[in-house]
Order: structure tokens, then sequence, then C-alpha cells
């Protein structure tokens, strides 16, 4: 290696170093410094750039034109690691929410996407063994088509007529619906929609319910899309976020709060299950524990727990 190559391989390294713990760096300064010129200040940082790429590293350099210098600044990957592909792919299977011949080429467009090339085949092969034995949702129904179109009816305010099949196959209803949100539970999306023109005293177990009701995806056997809109102030949005950490198996009802004592091996899961409990009190017995949550959804969470959940009562 030659003095020159060696004076601008220590320049480079130098300057990457100071980029790196945070300076600012004039072009004018640096060629003043090293005594080079303008232009090959310029070559430098281009070397450096082609570095920072060919490594694959979260960083850039850019030119602060009005400062006439130069800094590094931390960026955030846009593609997805290969770890987080395979979570990803993992969710989405075991979620069983989609018939095959929709599930399947989402995977396929995820892995192609997102996976470099040398490592497609090894994704694709971890993956492998679970789509082969992907088991449908046994209510058969196509979700994609429908779901964008409802999305943006939510999104932008807009009234919806459905056609909804009861629970038990016992028939339809016709509803005028206030699309709200959209979310996903136990192996189905759901509708949240405030109903139009309906006889709460006769139709509605309790009437005073100020919660939207739930509709399962899947047993809207038709709907359309009004021209009319709906508003909500934003103070009153509907947050599916919030109102998913209080339902369970996406039964509606009153918004209540319930205290009971756990004496089970794992109170994590009893938290992880509700997002919203808070734990009272510990002793050599067990835990009492308090949570906020809307409707009959916990009643069946609480009879799956058996004899691990005692002195339950609602406030």
């Amino acid at each position: 290696m030659d003095r020159l190559t060696e004076a601008k391989s220590a320049r480079l390294l130098e300057i990457y170093s100071r980029l790196v713990n945070g300076e600012f760096l004039s072009k004018a300064a640096l060629a003043e410094q090293y005594r080079v010129s303008d232009r090959s200040i310029q070559r430098d940082m281009e070397s450096l750039r082609c570095f920072i790429t060919n490594h694959a590293l979260a960083q850039d350099i850019i030119f602060d034109y009005r400062a006439r210098g130069y800094r590094l600044v931390n960026q955030i990957p846009k593609g997805l690691t290969n770890s987080e592909i395979l979570v990803v792919c993992k969710i989405l299977l075991e979620s069983r929410s989609m018939r095959k011949d929709e599930m399947l080429p989402i995977l396929d467009k995820l892995i192609e996407c997102c996976v470099p090339a040398e490592n497609r085949t090894v994704v694709k092969q971890l993956v492998a063994n679970e789509k082969f034995h992907y088991i449908e949702p046994h209510h058969q129904k196509r979700l994609l088509p429908g779901l964008w179109e409802i999305s943006l009816a939510i999104q932008h305010q807009n009234v919806m007529e459905i056609e909804y099949e009861k629970l038990g196959r016992s028939g339809t209803v016709h509803r005028v619906i206030e699309p709200v949100g959209l979310l996903f539970s136990e192996y189905y999306f759901y509708l949240a929609a405030f109903i139009r023109n309906i006889d709460r005293e006769s139709v509605f177990e309790n009437p005073d319910d100020i919660f939207p009701t739930i509709y399962r995806l899947d047993r809207i056997q038709s709907f359309h899309v009004l021209e009319e809109h709906f508003r909500v102030p934003y103070k009153d949005r509907f947050e599916e976020g919030e109102f998913r950490k209080r339902v369970q198996f996406m039964y509606g009802g009153k918004l209540q709060r319930i205290k009971f004592r756990y004496t089970g091996p794992s109170i994590e899961a009893v938290l992880d299950r509700l997002p919203t409990a808070q734990i009272l009190n510990q002793d050599e017995t067990g835990w009492v524990v308090t949570a906020e949550v809307f409707g009959k959804g916990i009643d069946m969470w609480l009879r799956s727990q058996g004899d691990s959940i005692v002195e339950v009562c609602y406030e």
C-alpha cells in the first residue's frame, strides 16, 4: 500500500469515527484540515456511503446544503429481519383466520418481498410444515374481497346495510349500521357498529348499553355501503385498542368491574388475558385481582379456569 492510499484510508477512518460520534463536519474545514480539495472530500463521503450500503448498516451520510457540511443519521431498516418475518408468518398461520387460498398466498408474498434472496429457502422450509397442515376455519367464507371496502366505510364514516346470519344459522336479519371498528380475536374478524332504527327495549338485553354491537365478519351474508355519512366527534370516537383490552371472546355488554382471587400456577396468564387487570393483593394462597371488562365473555373465561378462580364479585 503506497503512502497516498494509506493517508486516504486513515482519513476515511477518522472522518467516519467523527461522524459516528455525532460531529457535524464542514466540507471546507475537512478540506483544509487534510489539505485536499473539496472534490476529494466529496469522494471520501461517497466511499463511506458505499461502505454503509454494502454492509447494510442502518445509517446514511447526508449533506446539509445550508450549513455546507455532513452529518450521520441513523435509519430504521425498511425491510424485515429473518426473525421478524418468521414471527409474522407463524402468527398468521396460528391465527387460522382465513381460507387456505387466501392465507397461503399472503405468506408467499411476505417471504418474497421481505426476505433477502439468500435466506428465502430457509424461511420457506421453517414454515412449510405448518402451511401443509394448515386448517381452515369451518365457515369457509372468503374475507379479503370485502375487508378493504368495510375498512373504508369505517374510515369515511359511511352508513352500511347488512344481511347478517344469526347465531346457530337460525335465519338472517337486516340491519342499518354505523360501522366504527374492525377487530380480530380467537380465529375471527369482527365488525363493531351501532345499529340504526331498532327497538332497543325488545332487541337488546341491556337497552341502556352505549357500546357498539359486535358482528362476526364471516356471518355477514351481504353488505352495501351507502352514500350517507354519520358523524362521531373525535372525543367520542370508538377506540378499538381500548375496547379490545376489556372484551373477552367478543361478547358485548355493559362495562363492569370484576374482582376475584386467583389460586392457579401462572398469574402472568391472567394478566395477559385481561389487559386491564391489576393485582390488589398477594399472599401464600394466591392473588386478588380486579379488572374492567365488557359483557358476558368474562363469565366464559372464568368458567374455563375451574377451581383456580374463587371469590368472584362484580362491582
